[in-house]
């Protein structure tokens, strides 16, 4: 009897070792599906939020419809406020007025960012930034030529001729002559200015158009009135 209960004992002990072998492995394969499952949707879950997270290429800076008008206007004006910019910078070593000194800073300073903007929007609408034929554009004189008697020819543009003269101009004689040209190069971008005002389509052009109007017209008279006293 004892040999026989000593055999069951054994036998049942045998059972729970199989039993609790059996349990841990099927935990083991549970744990192991369920890791494989975890890491499956955390790289979904991070792919998903990768991709919400992409931002997006830029806005336009000039939305909206847009016609010829507004593409000629930023042509145009690129050329047209580099001029601006390059006689502003002929002051330094020239001029003698401080006043004169102190509004070409602000030309600069305004224009600058202005041709920035313009060829974001050309970029913004698949143009380029300047026309294939642009009659009176002459780019090694510093300007446009006048009396091309081109359609798109630019008002207020000096020539070569008369950078040449305010680059040798010094003191007052620059003053005079800067202040002069300057009058004209602004008088021309103005008329332009109204131009896309009128015949433009995109709101953006048209707002920067008007603030062309707005702050060159308010330097002609400052202009003029150095002039006065000079």
């Amino acid at each position: 009897m004892t040999t026989i209960k000593r055999s069951v004992r054994r036998r049942a002990q045998l059972r729970r070792i199989a039993l609790v072998t059996t349990a841990v492995t099927a935990g083991l394969v549970l744990t192991a599906c369920g890791s494989g499952s975890d890491t499956g949707n955390s790289q979904h879950h991070d792919g998903k939020a990768s991709a919400t997270a992409t931002p997006n290429k830029g806005e336009n800076p000039a939305p909206g419809q847009f016609n010829d008008a507004d593409v000629m206007f930023a042509q145009m004006m690129i050329p047209h406020h580099q001029q601006a910019m390059e006689m502003s910078e002929l002051v330094d070593g020239r001029a003698e007025d401080a006043e004169i000194k102190e509004l070409a800073a602000e030309i600069a300073k305004a224009q600058g960012p202005e041709i920035e903007k313009m060829r974001s929007w050309l970029k913004a609408w698949g143009k380029p930034e300047s026309p294939s034929s642009m009659p009176g554009m002459d780019h090694g004189s510093g300007g446009m030529e006048h009396g091309s008697g081109g359609t798109h020819e630019m008002s207020g543009m000096m020539t070569a001729k008369d950078m040449k003269e305010l680059k040798a101009a010094k003191g007052t004689d620059f003053d005079k002559k800067f202040a002069e040209m300057m009058i004209g190069h602004h008088d021309g971008a103005i008329d332009m200015a109204k131009d896309e005002q009128q015949n433009g389509k995109n709101a953006t052009a048209k707002k920067l158009a008007a603030d062309v109007v707005k702050g060159q017209s308010t330097e002609v008279e400052q202009l003029k009135k150095i002039l006065d006293r000079l």
